[in-house]
């Protein structure tokens, strides 16, 4: 059994592809110390999109466990569950999301490629919210050449980016997107910050290097306009193309 002395952080997320052509994945999340009637939510919205998003329609099978015994979630409004615990135990949650939105707001995942915004699939631990939050990224064995791309913080993660991934609470979190295909990249550096571009589906007729000399003057405009000679308020930048 799992318990906070072994989890990489005391929120963890495992996300693994449940099935490329029904559109599912599975999710497992661990809290480390679950509070005694512990709830669970998935978000109503989505950062730099403001309507309510009904988000928790794709969910499906919560089951929850404590030291392999099964507990009862009791759905208590359209996005929220609770949970009646063992506080001295690991509580874990297993689901599957339907991911079948093509839009930069949900889930997509086919046999060419799988994305989502982590306020799609990552159920919130009510009152934890500020603790800091690790995400696993399988590699599925039926896409061995897809990569992963995402602003997240790696700790441990393979040459195709797949892996543990880190944020400092849930909001760090929620405002990461992750991409998965066998996509183009490129890098450059802006004001000390890096940054990198992921396309996917991008064609022969690209002209990587004319992209990134252009983005780059671009990032570089808007850093010295917002900041000055001030310091980015990023470490590093991710632009995800599809």
């Amino acid at each position: 059994m799992a318990t906070s002395r072994t989890l990489p952080a005391p929120l963890h997320y495992r996300v693994e592809i449940g099935d490329l052509h029904a559109h599912l994945f599975h999710v497992t999340l661990t809290i480390a110390q679950p509070a005694a009637l512990q709830r669970v939510s998935l978000p109503v919205w989505i950062p730099g999109s403001y309507l309510v998003r009904e988000f928790s329609k794709h969910l499906q099978n919560l089951q929850c466990r404590q030291d392999n015994k099964a507990l009862a979630a009791t759905q208590t409004d359209k996005a929220t569950w609770q949970v009646q615990t063992d506080e001295t135990q690991a509580l874990t949650l297993v689901y599957q999301v339907h991911a079948y939105d093509a839009s930069v707001r949900t889930a997509w995942l086919d046999a060419l490629r799988g994305f989502f915004n982590p306020t799609s699939l990552c159920l919130m631990a009510v009152g934890h919210e500020h603790h800091a939050h690790t995400l696993h990224i399988v590699q599925p064995e039926k896409c061995a050449h897809w990569q992963v791309a995402t602003a997240l913080k790696p700790l441990k993660t393979s040459a195709k980016g797949f892996g543990l991934y880190s944020a400092a609470d849930y909001d760090g979190l929620a405002d990461s997107p992750v991409e998965m295909a066998d996509f183009w990249s490129g890098r450059f550096v802006s004001k000390g910050v890096p940054h990198q571009v992921v396309i996917t589906g991008a064609t022969a007729s690209l002209d990587g290097e004319r992209l990134l000399k252009d983005m780059q003057a671009i990032c570089d405009t808007e850093i010295a306009f917002w900041h000055g000679r001030g310091k980015a308020p990023h470490e590093r930048y991710v632009f995800l193309i599809n």
